[in-house]
């Protein structure tokens, strides 16, 4: 017996999944990290910029999210791949923007 490969609808719909859920969680990431430089800057009385990139991020995952969302509700194919792939790429943008926030603040640290 051969096991089956699962659908290409299957994938896609378990990758927007992951998708909704992690874009979730990273924006509780980075309100903790905001929150983290709150307490920071009250001890030291330094001012970051990187405090209000996170913000931005944060509003990155959180588009992401809602556009998973919508993906998971959409009734059309052609449009539901079409949020699909930009729930993606606003998801990859934030990454790679959380990624860029990471070495500015360790920049600022040094």
């Amino acid at each position: 017996m051969s096991q089956q490969e699962p659908s290409r609808e299957f994938v896609e719909v378990d990758i927007t999944i992951h998708v909704f859920s992690v874009s979730a969680t990273m924006v509780g990431v980075c309100l903790t990290v905001i929150g983290l430089f709150f307490i920071s800057r009250r001890l030291s009385h330094v001012k970051s910029f990187g405090e209000k990139m996170l913000a931005l991020d944060a509003l990155l995952f959180l588009a992401s999210c809602i556009l998973s969302y919508i993906a998971l509700r959409a009734r059309k194919r052609g449009r539901q791949h079409r949020i699909e792939r930009i729930s993606e790429e606003v998801f990859f943008t934030g990454l790679a923007f959380m990624a860029i926030i990471c070495v500015f603040i360790v920049y600022e640290l040094i």
